[in-house]
């Protein structure tokens, strides 16, 4: 946890110091387009690389019955025998976690009998705080739209409404930057204080939680606390989209550092676990449905057969196997007319 802590911290200093002493254009300009085009050509290597993959096996993980007799009710959301019910099946998984929903806990504890005993039970709060997060995400990541465009989408508009419904302090409180704050502090807190998930949890794990609750962190202080000029800003951020940097003067320290960790963030994406987000898609677990009864799963694995029919067998064998007395559909005086 703390080499990952350190190295976030690490870069958000560098950015500071490196902004002060005058490398805006580096930490400004430089950095986020280099994140972009080694995250872009990341992902499309990434896609690429799973889409070619063979698959030699059908494995779907499945939940539920599988088709079978007619009187047998199949469950074909969780099990699912049709593309139509896989399509279901993704859109279940990936709006609305339907695998995570069903995740359950173990503990050991006393019976009343005297000894030990497993007790299994359901455990929402990960799927909870891990719908907060992304769709938490979601919305800030269209928010941000404002800033690259101009005029702004009707669509960007409405997700700012929605976000500040509830019309509280100047500027409008966002509701999505305390709940993914939030979130993402319940997701580093299992990590830490679960004895046998931190056993297992490695750099890779803590890393980008530290790296997005930065982000965050970074983001909210510009809005609430060290305010920054929103103008310069969004003048400065369409400069890079239509890549004509405008000058950086007058803009907040702090704003190099938040995008900093975002380009940081962009960079690692290709190279993390965080891959999942496409990689949901191209998963055999997910993606097939379940019909190895139904259709033959064709392993690309396997080299062309060489098939020996028994007619072939016969002809070759056919003296050794009459003197042996074996029967034969053929006999050696018929086969040689």
């Amino acid at each position: 946890m703390f080499p990952s802590l350190l190295l976030v911290l690490l870069i958000g200093v560098a950015a500071w110091a490196g902004t002060v002493a005058g490398g805006a254009v580096l930490f400004g300009v430089v950095l986020p387009y280099a994140a972009f085009a080694v995250f872009f050509a990341g992902m499309v290597w990434r896609m690429f690389y799973w889409a070619k993959s063979p698959v030699p096996f059908c494995i779907p993980t499945t939940g539920g019955q599988e088709r079978s007799l007619p009187f047998i009710k199949q469950n074909a959301v969780d099990c699912p025998s049709s593309t139509g019910g896989v399509v279901v099946r993704m859109m279940l998984e990936v709006l609305l976690f339907r695998s995570l929903f069903r995740n359950t806990q173990a503990e050991v504890c006393s019976s009343r009998a005297g000894g030990v005993r497993s007790t299994y039970y359901s455990s929402k709060w990960l799927w909870v705080f891990a719908l907060v997060f992304h769709y938490c995400f979601l919305l800030i990541f269209i928010r941000h739209f404002r800033f690259f465009v101009e005029p702004v989408p009707a669509c960007v508009t409405f997700a700012e409404s929605l976000d500040g419904i509830m019309q509280i302090g100047a500027p409008r409180l966002f509701l999505t930057g305390g709940c993914i704050l939030v979130a993402l502090c319940f997701l580093l807190g299992r990590r830490l204080f679960n004895e046998r998930l931190r056993y297992i949890s490695l750099f890779n794990d803590y890393f980008p939680l530290w790296l997005l609750i930065g982000i965050v962190g970074t983001g909210i202080c510009l809005r609430y606390f060290d305010k920054c000029e929103i103008a310069l800003v969004k003048i400065f951020v369409m400069g890079l989209t239509q890549f004509s940097p405008a000058p950086a003067a007058g803009i907040n320290t702090l704003f190099f550092v938040h995008i900093t960790l975002v380009s940081t963030l962009l960079l690692y994406f290709p190279f993390s676990k965080l891959t999942h987000m496409v990689g949901v898609f191209f998963s055999p677990t997910r993606n097939m449905p379940n019909n190895s009864r139904m259709a033959r799963h064709i392993n690309p694995w396997n080299p062309p057969k060489q098939y020996f029919t028994y007619a072939e067998y016969e002809d070759t064998y056919r003296d050794a196997m009459a003197e042996a007395g074996l029967p034969l559909d053929k006999q050696p005086d018929k086969a040689a007319e």
